[in-house]
């Protein structure tokens, strides 16, 4: 791929608010479980080889099972994998992310309803669309997959 710009150089301050977003997100009650399914999930989606190599690697440190990384774009047909909690924020996930489809249906937020409270489930948004404008940036960049 060709070198591009750099936004955290030539845009620090953009780029330290998304940061500062993420710092926000990192502290709230979702567990980082959670946090790192819908990352890695959303980057699946959008094709984000630089953040489905940083989350995988971030989720295995955390604790997570390969296996489940390697289901993960297959969940629904292994949900004796995911809770039902996790199910449905995959579900968010992959609505949210795919928004031009019809974002995130009454029924997916009625699951919410019965797995988070409202705040949670803010949360959880914000954690989704925070990770779907890193792989924009990440894409639009071309930011390497490091080692």
């Amino acid at each position: 791929m060709e070198k591009r710009i750099n936004i955290q150089t030539l845009e620090p301050q953009a780029f330290n608010a998304m940061l500062g977003l993420e710092g926000y997100l990192s502290k709230v009650a979702i567990s980082k479980t959670i946090k790192e399914l819908i990352k890695i999930r959303s980057s699946q989606i959008n094709n984000c080889a630089f953040c489905i190599n940083m989350h995988t690697k971030d989720a295995l440190a955390n604790g997570e099972t390969q296996q489940r990384i390697f289901l993960l774009s297959a969940w629904r047909e292994a949900p004796n994998l995911y809770t039902l909690q996790e199910q449905v924020v995959l579900e968010m996930t992959e609505e949210i992310t795919l928004i031009h489809h019809q974002g995130l249906s009454t029924e997916t937020y009625q699951k919410a309803l019965k797995h988070f409270t409202e705040n949670e489930i803010a949360q959880l948004i914000m954690i989704i669309v925070t990770i779907n404008g890193w792989n924009r940036i990440a894409l639009s960049t071309h930011l390497p997959v490091e080692d």
